[in-house]
């Protein structure tokens, strides 16, 4: 993940909600880790837009901590996007 000079991964729809569910964490809470809105959150994990910078570092890092693997080259494969919730 990004410590140590190495680059961010970029982060996608279904990478950001992995995560959360990962964590166990509500979008409200993950908003909260990150200084971040809860519709910043939910707008990332629709794919309306996508984590950047600062929040995507900190993403990684978040990650990194909770051990979870997330690798850059996910945001590629479609069948990895998260479940559209209004199914």
């Amino acid at each position: 993940m990004a410590t140590g000079g190495k680059k961010s991964a970029r982060w996608d729809a279904g990478g950001v909600w992995r995560l959360r569910k990962h964590l166990g964490m509500t979008q409200q809470e993950l908003a909260g880790e990150l200084g971040a809105r809860q519709q910043t959150v939910s707008e990332w994990e629709t794919g309306m837009y996508s984590p950047r910078g600062t929040s995507a570092r900190l993403l990684s890092l978040i990650a990194e901590r909770a051990g979870f693997v997330y690798e850059a080259s996910e945001a590629e494969n479609p069948k990895n996007q998260a479940p559209n919730p209004k199914h």
